[in-house]
């Protein structure tokens, strides 16, 4: 990867995907790109970049893993720059054998669509999202997970949880006998 490559990238990705705020006096870490491959093409408004085999995504708080990666990102400065300054992240696409673990949580899936316009990841292609937090999973197809409100929506699901407390009766001990209800009153 070039030094001019390596320059650009921790731009690509470091406003999206889930990331906590962090406080003024800490900066956030670099994001970097790792792939077999990449294509990098410029219009006067955004950037294309084409991570392609193996591609490893690590930033803050976060870790991707995918076959091939789209990054859709807005650039500004001057216009005459082979790549220009990356302002603005506009759209991720991870395909293939997808896997992203941020804290507690990971989710699995063929295909993840990060938005952060709209604050919202779609999985699709299997997807699963495990909470280790509160061992939960989720299934659907498609799930989608809302930035910041660690909120899972989606169609065709199955939600494990953890198991409930039992809150049937002792089966050592009889039943109860329910309340005699009072006699009725003569007039």
């Amino acid at each position: 990867m070039t030094p001019r490559l390596r320059a650009v990238l921790p731009c690509l990705l470091s406003a999206a995907l889930w990331l906590p705020v962090r406080s003024a006096e800490e900066p956030a870490p670099e994001t970097v790109i790792e792939a077999a491959t990449c294509d990098i093409q410029s219009s006067e408004t955004q950037t294309l970049s084409v991570f392609t085999g193996n591609v490893t995504v690590t930033g803050n708080n976060i870790r991707i893993t995918c076959d091939r990666l789209d990054v859709v990102s807005l650039r500004s400065g001057d216009k005459q720059d082979t790549v220009g300054k990356q302002d603005r992240f506009k759209s991720l696409i991870a395909t293939g054998k997808v896997r992203i673990v941020q804290g507690d949580r990971e989710a699995t899936c063929e295909r993840a669509e990060v938005l952060p316009g709209e604050d919202r990841i779609t999985l699709t292609g299997r997807p699963m999202v495990v909470d280790h937090g509160n061992n939960s999973t989720a299934t659907g197809e498609p799930l989608i997970l809302y930035r910041g409100d660690r909120r899972v929506h989606g169609s065709n699901v199955r939600i494990t949880l953890p198991p409930l407390k039992d809150l049937s009766f002792d089966k050592n001990q009889p039943p109860p006998v329910p309340p005699a209800e009072p006699a009725a009153k003569q007039p």
